[in-house]
């Protein structure tokens, strides 16, 4: 829950900033100028990605929220068999080992969405946030009926 707290006000700050950026950019461009009018709109590009991006993000987290959901009312979420450290941290050899675990339920079902979402969970317990992302993906993409190249 404090994960789904932080995102929202994360979220609902840059929504924030991106109607100021938008605001400059607009009084740029009312001032009529050939540079604040060229300055006017390459300001309003900014907060348009921006907006694309977070969209981007929170359809990738909501769908992965989902999956999440019913894996879990089937009983299938990985049991968190991780080592901890004295403070609290994941013991990088457990992480491997646990991946390893991961790598091989997923080769050996390349098209099960479920082995995806548990390696892409073992790739962020291991720190590889970038291929957890893809492995996620993959997962979505497999659920939904798509499919992704590797």
């Amino acid at each position: 829950m404090r994960a789904k707290i932080t995102y929202a006000v994360t979220a609902a700050a840059l929504v924030v900033y991106f109607v100021l950026v938008g605001s400059r950019g607009v009084l740029l461009i009312q001032n009529g100028t050939l540079i604040t009018v060229t300055f006017g709109v390459a300001v309003l590009i900014l907060p348009v990605i921006g907006l694309w991006f977070l969209w981007k993000n929170t359809q990738f987290v909501r769908k992965a929220n989902r999956l999440a959901a019913e894996l879990d009312a089937e009983g299938g979420l990985p049991v968190d068999e991780l080592r901890r450290t004295a403070g609290g941290r994941i013991d990088r050899d457990s992480a491997d080992e646990v991946f390893a675990k991961r790598k091989a339920e997923t080769e050996d079902a390349p098209d099960d969405w479920r082995s995806w979402f548990r390696l892409a969970i073992a790739y962020h317990d291991a720190r590889d946030t970038p291929r957890a992302r893809k492995a996620m993906q993959r997962a979505i993409a497999l659920r939904e009926g798509r499919s992704l190249e590797a």
